[in-house]
C-alpha cells in the first residue's frame, strides 16, 4: 500500500511541499496515516488574497548588515514561492504557516500611498533611500492587479524621494518609463536577483519567478533606458548553485549590471525544514552534501542569526565564496552595491508641493 509519505509532496507551481507548524500557535496538529482511505492532496493550489488596511507604510530596521534603514512592503506573503525565502517566517505573525500558506494566502495592504504621504509629511522626517521589497517582492504577480508599487513610485517621484528596488520579476518593465524619469533625478537604483542560470533548477527553486534569461533581459532593458541597475547573486547555495557564482556575475555584467552583491543562503526558523524537505524531494542525492556545507558555513548549525555573520557565513567555504566574488567583480569592473549615488537633497515633503500651487 502506498502511504502519503511515499508519494511526492510537490504541488505544481509551488515551492513548499508542506505547511510547517506556526510557532506562535498554542496547539499543534499533525496528520497521521491511520490506514484508512484519505483524499489526495490537490496537485494545484489556488492563490487567495485578502485586503488589510495599512496602519503605517514604512518599516524600520537598525541592522548593520543592511544598506537601508527603512522599507516599503505592499504585500505580505509572496506568490513567487522561492523555497529559501527568508521572509517566510513572518507569515506566522498573521496566523498562517510559512510553508504553502506563505505563497498561496497573500495579504494586499491597502491605503499604502496615503500612509506613506502622511509619514513623509511628518515634521523632522529625514530623507534617506527607501527600499522596496525589503521583505517580499513588490513586483510579484499580485502587483499586476493591484498596482500599489507603481502608485508608491509615483508618489516618491513627486516628492523627489530616492528608492532602491529588488525584484525577480519582469513586471518591473511595465514601469520602465517611470523609473527612467526617476533615474534622471538620481532617485532610483534597481537590483535584479539572479540565483541560477539553470532553467530546470529555477522551476522548483523559484517556481513563479521570471526565467533566468528573462531576468537578464530585464537588466538589459533597464540599463538601456538609463536606469542604474545591479545584480544581487542571492542566495548562494553551497553544493547547489555556488559553482555558478562567476557565470552569474558575468551574465549580469554582459546584460548591463554595473554593481553587484551576494548573500549566502539563510535558513531562519521554519525555512530550514522547508528547504531540507525540498532538497530531499528534488535533489535527494545532493541533500546530505548541501546541508553539510551549509552547517560548515554556520558554525555547525543550520543558521546563525548574528549580525555580521547571517549574510555571509563563516569558515573556509564561506571565505572562498567571498574571495571568488571579489576577484570576479574586480576582473569585470563591477562596483559595490553600496555605491548608490542617490540624491536625498531634492526631497520635498508632500505639503510643500501643494504650497507651490497656492
Amino acid at each position: 500500500m502506498t502511504t502519503p509519505r511515499d508519494r511526492s509532496q510537490a504541488r505544481k507551481g509551488r515551492g513548499a511541499t508542506f505547511d510547517p507548524h506556526n510557532r506562535f500557535a498554542p496547539t499543534l496538529s499533525e496528520a497521521v496515516d491511520d490506514g484508512w482511505w484519505q483524499e489526495e492532496a490537490p496537485v494545484r493550489l489556488a492563490t487567495q488574497v485578502r485586503d488589510e488596511p495599512a496602519k503605517s507604510a514604512l518599516s524600520w530596521n537598525h541592522s548593520p548588515d543592511l544598506s537601508f534603514d527603512r522599507s516599503l512592503n505592499p504585500y505580505r506573503g509572496c506568490e513567487h514561492g522561492c523555497i529559501y525565502c527568508y521572509a517566510r517566517p513572518s507569515h506566522a505573525y498573521w496566523d498562517m504557516s510559512p510553508g504553502l500558506d506563505f505563497e498561496t494566502k497573500l495579504i494586499a495592504r491597502t491605503g499604502m500611498v496615503e500612509r506613506l504621504r502622511d509619514e513623509l509629511d511628518k515634521p523632522g522626517y529625514v530623507c534617506r533611500p527607501i527600499n522596496l521589497s525589503g521583505n517580499t517582492d513588490c513586483y510579484q504577480p499580485l502587483e499586476a492587479e493591484r498596482g500599489t508599487t507603481r502608485a508608491l513610485l509615483e508618489l516618491l517621484l513627486d516628492t523627489r524621494h530616492p528608492v532602491t528596488l529588488v525584484t525577480k520579476s519582469a513586471l518591473i518593465l511595465r514601469d520602465k518609463a517611470l523609473l527612467a524619469e526617476m533615474a534622471e533625478h538620481r532617485l532610483v537604483r534597481v537590483f535584479v536577483s539572479l540565483t541560477s542560470l539553470d532553467d530546470d533548477l529555477k522551476r522548483t527553486l523559484e517556481p513563479r519567478t521570471a526565467a533566468p534569461r528573462t531576468r537578464l533581459k530585464v537588466i538589459r532593458e533597464l540599463s538601456e533606458a538609463g536606469i542604474p541597475v545591479g545584480t544581487l547573486i542571492s542566495p548562494v547555495i553551497p553544493g547547489l548553485t555556488d559553482h555558478e557564482l562567476e557565470s552569474l556575475l558575468e551574465a549580469g555584467h554582459d546584460a548591463g549590471a554595473r554593481t553587484a552583491a551576494w548573500m549566502l543562503l539563510r535558513l531562519p526558523h521554519e525555512v530550514a525544514p522547508l528547504f531540507e524537505t525540498w532538497l530531499n524531494e528534488h535533489y535527494p542525492l545532493r541533500a546530505d552534501k548541501v546541508m553539510s556545507l551549509i552547517r560548515q558555513c554556520r558554525g555547525g548549525e543550520e543558521y546563525d542569526a548574528r549580525f555580521g555573520h547571517r549574510m555571509r557565513g563563516e569558515g573556509v567555504f564561506a571565505e572562498l565564496l567571498a574571495q571568488r566574488f571579489r576577484t570576479t567583480c574586480r576582473r569585470l569592473g563591477i562596483g559595490n552595491r553600496t555605491e548608490m549615488g542617490l540624491d536625498t537633497r531634492a526631497f520635498r515633503a508632500p505639503h510643500a508641493q501643494g504650497d507651490l500651487f497656492d
